[in-house]
């Protein structure tokens, strides 16, 4: 009898990788223990050996562990795409961010600035570089420390709008959710799943990124504000 297996994970896809896990075990699978943290610190715990049988991040990071010799050959999947959103505090006024030259209007209009230090977060600078504006919005950005969500920052007013996947801000209290990134700006994060070498069952942990990967999971990807992924995507 199999064990039960354990995943790290990002904090991006915890909830949806919790339902998942749980579906998978009602139908007569292992169990599996979800550790979810920030992604650099998940990554550095893989990447130094820590045992976990199942490790989701970032594809670039998955693919970096690869490199590493830190997951086995031909196990990883990729699982979904996760497209950025931003939030204003609830009782706000809504600002428009529906196009480019009106979100960049906002962000100069903004007092703060929240983004997360995910890719997302990466992505979300490099725009503002792209812009022009790095010197001028430098003072108002808030990285949100590792595992907060940037939506809890927005709801307690710590920073007046915010940016992180749509997964990660859906269901928050205290926020209103004002769309995702204006036509042509949009950030999308793609999350795969791999198996670590330092799995003490790799059998049955492919067996979960497999279940994970599948069309089965199709439909609690799109609960959960993401979008499944092909193999040949």
């Amino acid at each position: 009898m199999s064990m039960p297996l354990t995943l790290i994970s990002s904090m991006a896809t915890r909830h949806l990788l919790s339902d998942l896990t749980t579906a998978y075990a009602q139908a007569g699978a292992p169990a599996t223990h979800i550790e979810a943290t920030g992604g650099v610190d998940a990554a550095r715990r893989v990447g130094e050996g820590e045992i976990f049988d199942v490790v989701v991040l970032a594809s670039e990071a998955i693919t970096k562990l690869e490199e590493f010799g830190r997951v086995l050959p031909g196990s990883v999947r990729p699982l979904v795409d996760s497209s950025v959103a931003i939030a204003a505090r609830t009782g706000s006024n809504p600002p428009d961010v529906g196009s480019e030259a009106a979100l960049k209007q906002v962000l100069l209009q903004a007092r703060s600035i929240g983004y997360s230090t995910g890719p997302s977060g990466t992505a979300l600078l490099k725009l503002i570089e792209c812009w022009g504006l790095a010197d001028t919005l430098r003072s108002r950005l808030v990285q949100a420390r590792p595992g907060v969500p940037v939506g809890s920052l927005v709801a307690s007013g710590e920073v007046e709008i915010g940016f992180q996947q749509l997964s990660e801000l859906m269901g928050l209290p205290g926020i209103t959710l004002l769309g995702g990134m204006p036509p042509g700006l949009e950030i999308i994060s793609r999350f795969s799943a791999a198996v670590t070498t330092a799995s003490t069952q790799p059998e049955v942990a492919q067996a979960l990124v497999d279940y994970m990967a599948s069309p089965a999971a199709a439909d609690l990807k799109q609960r959960h504000g993401m979008q499944a992924v092909s193999m040949g995507r």
